[in-house]
């Protein structure tokens, strides 16, 4: 089976996570992924294969005669997408001999258009895969379990030299917990590449140092008749704060190395209100000096207000995994060889967000992120290409036959 074939089968079966939830994983859904791979990797013929209580499929194929002291080399994918454009069944459409120019979704209205998206163009005469338009299409990180499974097959089928090979698909990632409950002992690797990435040939170890943040606002709510100097309107104060933060550092103006501040949720009204924000950046000391901007404004807007009219929480979430990497470059420099090998043009791009791997390279096992040729995550425009995750499998099996020969 080809990894195209693969995804198209797992994209059906739903699996948003929920950041609301208080359950390992956050939704229950993700086991049928789970337990859906588990009995696919048994009928490879791999039998080291276990979903665990809290839905972290582990698998491991053992190593090829002769190849039994190589490194384990460990691959990642998360099976949870984000829980937006997923209230309903998710309808993946074909487009052979995509034409580069703008392209329909479906009935939905929407369009795939390279003004939104540039390297369209690049895409020409490929085979395009997206949703209908109504949904996610669900190939962040379904693509990366397609081709990570797809991976395996080869192996055995091919029989290519090999030495230990770790595979694990963990739940709630979109949520930021997906290397929480991670078990490094039963996954049992050196090191590990996550197969999480965008276009073929990405090599991604420099990630944001990551918080959020949330503040909670208390009005004073009286009858608008009689509120001269008494009323604290609670959703004006959060208006407010916003205001007070710099005006062209969020994700629609910013890059690169960039860090912004995002607002991702508000809600309020008189006599309470909430915003909740994420904060990125890559270099350290402008991510706290981010955290300090937050905690500043905190104090003008009480000063002003009345003391605790605003509570602010900061919530660190993951840390930029350069510093790991750099004491473990070959990882590095052997994914560049793996992709010149499989003839994709490597692509050494900070991440502009945040993976498993961060957590994990922190928690002792190093582990940088790779491409799957997928674009437009996390909503409606989401699409990628066969050529693409067939460039991402090759990529991956050379890395195989690297750390197998060394």
């Amino acid at each position: 089976m080809n990894p195209v074939e693969r995804l198209l089968k797992y994209v059906t079966i739903r699996t948003p996570s929920d950041e609301y939830s208080d359950t390992v994983p956050s939704s229950a859904c993700q086991f049928e992924l789970a337990q859906h791979l588990c009995r696919e990797l048994f009928t490879m013929g791999i039998t080291d294969v276990k979903v665990d209580t809290q839905c972290y499929l582990y698998a491991h194929i053992p190593p090829s005669p002769g190849c039994e002291g190589r490194p384990a080399l460990g691959f990642i994918a998360h099976l949870d997408t984000v829980s937006d454009f997923c209230s309903q069944r998710i309808c993946p459409e074909i487009h052979e001999d995509y034409n580069g120019r703008e392209l329909p979704l479906g009935s939905s209205g929407r369009v795939l258009s390279p003004e939104m998206f540039p390297h369209l163009k690049d895409l020409k005469g490929r085979t395009l895969i997206t949703s209908d338009g109504t949904t996610i299409l669900g190939a962040d990180d379904k693509a990366g379990i397609a081709e990570i499974m797809t991976m395996a097959e080869r192996i055995l089928t091919e029989e290519i030299p090999h030495g230990p090979i770790s595979i694990a698909f963990t739940p709630d990632e979109e949520i930021g917990m997906g290397a929480e409950h991670f078990d490094l002992e039963a996954f049992g690797a050196d090191f590990a590449y996550t197969l999480d990435g965008d276009t073929e040939g990405e090599i991604q170890y420099e990630n944001f140092n990551a918080a959020k943040a949330v503040f909670d606002i208390r009005g004073v709510n009286v009858h608008p008749g009689s509120a001269k100097n008494v009323m604290v309107n609670a959703s004006l104060v959060a208006m407010e704060i916003n205001a007070l933060l710099p005006e062209h550092e969020t994700p629609r103006d910013t890059d690169g190395y960039e860090g912004f501040y995002h607002l991702i949720d508000m809600k309020g009204d008189v006599a309470q209100a909430q915003l909740r924000y994420i904060i990125r950046d890559h270099d350290g000391t402008r991510f706290e000096e981010r955290k300090g901007r937050l905690r500043e404004i905190t104090d003008i807007i009480n000063q002003k207000w009345g003391r605790d009219t605003v509570t602010l929480t900061v919530t660190d979430q993951y840390r930029n995994m350069s510093e790991i990497i750099a004491g473990c470059m070959h990882l590095i420099e052997n994914a560049k060889k793996a992709c010149e090998n499989a003839g994709v043009k490597p692509l050494i791009l900070p991440i502009r967000g945040g993976t498993d791997g961060a957590q994990l390279s922190f928690k002792g096992l190093p582990c940088p992120n790779l491409g799957t040729g997928g674009h437009g995550y996390h909503g409606p425009y989401e699409h990628i290409t066969a050529e693409g995750m067939e460039a991402a499998c090759r990529i991956a099996l050379e890395l195989v036959k690297i750390y197998a020969s060394e």
